[in-house]
């Protein structure tokens, strides 16, 4: 079954409260309504859409499941009869000065004086038996696991508490190098018991990074910064450089290095989660412009000017 974007249909954001939901239905009907569009059976079908959508949106459980399971899962639970049943119309389309009534499932409606008859269906409601419900599963829960750089460069083991079943669980997960901030791990059957039978859901551990006093994670680009006098970014020199996993590489700064100069150590970053390969570690190089200058400092300076430097 293709994919029904409710807040498409009625061209609101996933955030919309119920009255911009039903001011956005409000709109459209007044558009797509029968009494206007007199038979045009593309506009039709774009009535039975958006009254389709309203009918869930509009409901604060029938909404609930459609955002918990999307629409596929939604549509597996409610067919079509299901999603209108019990719902009325009337009201708006009394507001908006239509008189006629409306059926969403077998047989056709009579309309008031002046109104539409209009049906959503007609002899089989919607064309089709009642469609057999699939065991939809529960609602999957998300677990914030803080990590640091170092646990996430080169893999460890954590222990997470949460609540499963009405009571706490003790689980070992085992976090893969490369977890930066926002990845996922799933554990089936680890999420909230269905309440339709169905399977329970899936646990997924998160990653959220904290953050390193000296490292600034970009991705699984690794930030890093070093200072050097003045003298050495004149003349060059080499610097030591800690890596993520705690050891030490041998930097060459050329002579002339500008201020804020940033070089790149190739796969000295986070490794990748899920395929071969690291990140990179990029340098940035902070050149330390003395505030004082002692006398003999000062007549070197001056020496050095004039040699035209």
């Amino acid at each position: 079954m293709a994919e029904t974007d409710y807040y498409k249909v009625l061209g609101v954001d996933k955030n919309a409260s119920k009255e911009e939901i039903k001011k956005a239905y409000r709109k459209l009907a007044m558009k797509y309504h029968p009494d206007h569009t007199k038979g045009n059976k593309a506009d039709e079908d774009k009535f039975k859409k958006i009254s389709e959508a309203y009918a869930v949106l509009s409901d604060e459980e029938k909404r609930k499941q459609y955002d918990t399971f999307g629409s596929s899962g939604f549509h597996q639970k409610y067919s079509q009869e299901d999603i209108f049943k019990g719902f009325d119309f009337s009201s708006i389309f009394e507001d908006l000065g239509f008189g006629g009534a409306f059926s969403f499932g077998g047989g056709r409606a009579g309309g008031g004086p002046g109104g539409t008859r209009f049906s959503f269906g007609g002899g089989s409601p919607f064309g089709g038996g009642r469609r057999r419900q699939q065991p939809v599963k529960g609602s999957d829960l998300v677990y914030e696991l803080p990590l640091t750089l170092r646990e996430i460069a080169t893999g460890t083991s954590k222990t997470v508490n949460f609540q499963h079943k009405g009571q706490t669980e003790n689980l070992t997960v085992k976090i893969p190098k490369g977890m930066v901030t926002g990845k996922k791990l799933r554990i089936s059957g680890k999420g909230e018991p269905s309440p339709y039978g169905g399977p329970p859901g899936d646990l997924f551990v998160q990653s959220k990074v904290v953050e390193d006093p000296h490292f600034k994670a970009d991705g699984y680009d690794l930030n890093l910064t070093r200072r050097i006098k003045l003298s050495e970014a004149l003349l060059g020199t080499h610097l030591s450089v800690p890596t993520i996993e705690g050891a030490s590489l041998n930097l060459k700064i050329p002579a002339g290095t500008k201020h804020r100069t940033k070089m790149k150590l190739s796969g000295r970053g986070i490794p990748h989660m899920r395929k071969s390969g690291s990140g990179d570690l990029y340098v940035t190089i902070q050149v330390d412009m003395p505030s004082d200058l002692n006398p003999e400092q000062e007549e070197l300076v001056k020496r050095l000017a004039e040699t035209g430097l």
